[in-house]
């Protein structure tokens, strides 16, 4: 099958800026990690409680990473979170927005992380122009902090400066 690259592009989104959600296509994710390693990061996701997906990413160059993800058993991943005893977990809902030829992810985090809401943009091209809605906030496409595998190890809740 081969990796496949991601790129993309992710903003902060103020809770008071947040678009209308009613109505948008949803999904609840919740995703742990296997290992203690950031390369490449190991991650088993669970969609909608009836989908699971075990994703190896590798590390980021500029907004690029190679991804390689594999539809496993909903029952698998299960037994590997409590196997595994991943005690580590990123919870969010996952808001589908399309705007013009692109769709935006708005990623709202729960558990641990709640009060952290994202937007995401997937590219074709790194330089790719995009035009920002007004409720994107500050980018952080870079800032290791807002990594999946980061919120799970450091939760937003327990930031000092909610940053």
């Amino acid at each position: 099958m081969g990796a496949n690259v991601e790129i993309e592009r992710k903003f902060r989104v103020l809770p008071e800026r947040l678009p209308p959600l009613s109505g948008l296509q949803a999904k609840r994710l919740s995703q742990f990690y296997l290992g203690e390693g950031f390369d490449p990061a190991l991650r088993v996701r669970i969609v909608d409680e009836t989908q699971a997906w075990l994703t190896i990413k590798g590390w980021s160059t500029g907004l690029a990473a190679p991804e390689f993800e594999y539809e496993i058993p909903l029952a698998d991943a299960r037994e590997m979170a409590q196997v595994l005893r991943a005690s580590v977990v990123v919870e969010k809902t996952r808001y589908l927005l399309p705007q013009g030829s692109l769709v935006w992810e708005l990623d709202v985090f729960a558990g641990a992380n709640a009060g952290l809401v994202m937007a995401e943009i997937e590219l074709d091209k790194e330089d790719q122009v995009v035009d920002l809605p007004d409720w994107c906030g500050a980018e952080v496409s870079t800032d290791p902090r807002f990594k999946n595998i980061n919120l799970a190890l450091n939760p937003y809740r327990d930031w000092r400066d909610q940053a």
